[in-house]
């Protein structure tokens, strides 16, 4: 039987899902691919399955924000997922990280809906071992990656972004970037905790890779070409990540 919202079952998810927030990303992806299949395209999810060097790998997108991400993620584990990478795009605190990869450890959950599963005492801790690949991937494509605190938070205006709204409400936005210097994070989004939670609840093995497109309060963005060059390379380094995982279980089998 399908899945509600994704339309996905065990006979069209390989075991390796590449999540993308944006569902015309996943259009990109697909164009490393061999023996692509359309699966769905419902809602925010765009899915498609297919073999990148010899391994079979789903993509699909999650829209914005934790909620849909999470159903994202419950389907995919319902069809069979057992290693999720989100492959997105962040927020950066420290203004040498623009235009390069972000691969957090762990987040901070300050979002709501992993807390419809589990106490905000459970850590929301990627899984080292595909952390690991991930930088190496990212170094051997000659990339700088930097490790370390992500936060993600449900509210991109009233929390990341200034906007009419948020002054005329008196949001002091500057003061949360601050305060998430003072602990450490040097990244931003609106899904990674909660993927990670859910991942180690699962029993999936989980990581973000995640590309710095902004800076705090967008003061210093990537556009265009430099933005389509850096979501291209993401992308790459994804599938390339994947399959270099994939090759390590191999090789710890014999």
């Amino acid at each position: 039987m399908n899945t509600l919202y994704m339309d996905v079952s065990r006979e069209t998810v390989a075991n390796y899902v590449l999540f993308s927030g944006d569902p015309w990303r996943v259009e990109t992806v697909k164009n490393y691919l061999q023996d692509i299949r359309k699966i769905a395209f419902k809602r925010e999810y765009n899915t498609y399955t297919g073999m990148y060097k010899g391994v079979g790998v789903t993509i699909t997108s999650t829209g914005i924000g934790a909620p849909s991400a999470a159903i994202a993620m419950e389907e995919m584990y319902e069809a069979g997922m057992t290693v999720a990478v989100r492959m997105g795009t962040a927020m950066a605190l420290k203004d040498d990280m623009l235009g390069h990869f972000l691969i957090p450890i762990a987040a901070l959950r300050r979002e709501g809906t992993s807390s419809a599963y589990v106490d905000l005492s459970y850590p929301a801790v990627a899984d080292m071992e595909l952390v690991q690949v991930m930088n190496q991937t990212v170094k051997s494509m000659g990339k700088q990656f930097f490790n370390g605190l992500n936060c993600t938070m449900d509210g991109f205006y009233s929390h990341m972004r200034e906007s009419k709204f948020s002054k005329e409400s008196n949001r002091q936005i500057a003061a949360t970037f601050l305060e998430l210097k003072k602990l450490g994070v040097v990244g931003i989004d609106m899904e990674s905790s909660c993927m990670l939670t859910l991942g180690r609840l699962m029993g999936v093995k989980t990581c973000v890779l995640t590309m710095v497109t902004v800076l705090e309060n967008l003061k210093q963005t990537l556009t265009g070409k430099d933005r389509i060059e850096a979501e291209d390379l993401l992308c790459r380094t994804a599938l390339e990540g994947i399959y270099n995982y994939h090759q390590l279980q191999i090789a710890n089998k014999k």
